[in-house]
């Protein structure tokens, strides 16, 4: 079932997407500018930046630039969290980063959504649902996870996804849209003979 969720922001305002006072965006637009700007050997600055975009940021939050998103507020990493170059976050409604995540370039969490129908549409109906990564969570290029949903503990997001429905824990899921191929197993460690760095 579709619902509008109800965003609240770090001072208690709460009220729909479209009524929540601009600056909150603005604030997030001039500290994804900033962080995007920063150079490359700036870890402590670009780590004070993510503190005070998001709404929780474990201190092992690493995230190459270019980074976008709406709000920040709404994002919390739980965890060692990797997000590699040109990720996108639309955090209208709450996004959850379990530890160990990794998410490779090009990623996008839209939890905003629009009406299917038109005319609703037209007239800037939206709709918002959550995110959750659970730990353990790899998300490959290019992969889009929509609103409302969970991708179980442990279980991998092949390339070019678009994970429209939970996936459960453990397995590697792919496709459009994406559904579970495969448990994950002993068989995927890589040996040590091949191992990359």
């Amino acid at each position: 079932m579709e619902y509008m969720e109800i965003l609240k922001d770090p001072t208690g305002h709460m009220g729909q997407n479209r009524n929540l006072p601009p600056e909150l965006k603005s604030k997030a637009r001039r500290l994804c500018w900033e962080y995007n700007q920063s150079p490359p050997d700036a870890a402590h600055r670009r780590q004070e930046i993510l503190r005070e975009l998001f709404g929780t940021c474990h201190p092992l939050t690493f995230i190459e630039p270019s980074f976008r998103c709406d709000f920040g507020f709404n994002i919390h990493t739980h965890g060692l969290a990797v997000i590699n170059y040109n990720c996108v976050i639309l955090d209208t409604s709450p996004v959850h980063i379990g530890a160990g995540a990794f998410l490779a370039p090009g990623v996008c969490l839209s939890c905003a959504g629009h009406s299917i129908d038109p005319a609703q549409r037209s007239s800037g109906i939206s709709t918002s649902r959550p995110i959750t990564l659970e730990e353990d969570v790899w998300i490959g290029a290019n992969a889009v996870v929509c609103g409302g949903v969970t991708i179980g503990k442990g279980s991998v997001i092949g390339a070019g996804s678009v994970v429209t429905r939970d996936i459960p824990a453990g397995v590697v899921a792919a496709g459009v849209p994406c559904r579970p191929i495969r448990p994950v197993t002993e068989e995927d460690k890589i040996p040590p003979e091949r191992l990359a760095f």
